[in-house]
């Protein structure tokens, strides 16, 4: 009975690490990440903006900031589509 139990032991102590919380956060950390990253963007781009229009920043660079801000909004609101329609699947199913 001593061995069984330290096996058990064993095993849990050998298991522990892939259940333990991610010090990163987890999918929630990924999340923030995201947000972030898409924040930075949108804040990038406005800055050029204002650069752009006070003369600071070349046509180019403008452009490029605008383009990288559309493919953002554009996968933001595709994530946000996906969310909906995936929470709208739940509600629909049957309890």
């Amino acid at each position: 009975m001593e061995i069984a139990t330290r096996l058990v032991a064993d095993a849990y102590a050998a298991n522990k690490p892939a259940t333990a919380p991610d010090p990163s956060g987890g999918p929630a950390g990924v999340f923030g990440q995201v947000a972030t990253s898409f924040t930075e963007t949108l804040q990038t781009s406005e800055n050029t903006a204002m650069a752009a229009m006070t003369g600071g920043a070349d046509p180019h660079a403008l452009v490029q900031a605008l383009a990288q801000t559309e493919l953002a909004v554009e996968t933001a609101v595709t994530v946000r589509d996906k969310v909906v329609e995936a929470y709208q699947e739940i509600l629909r199913m049957p309890v």
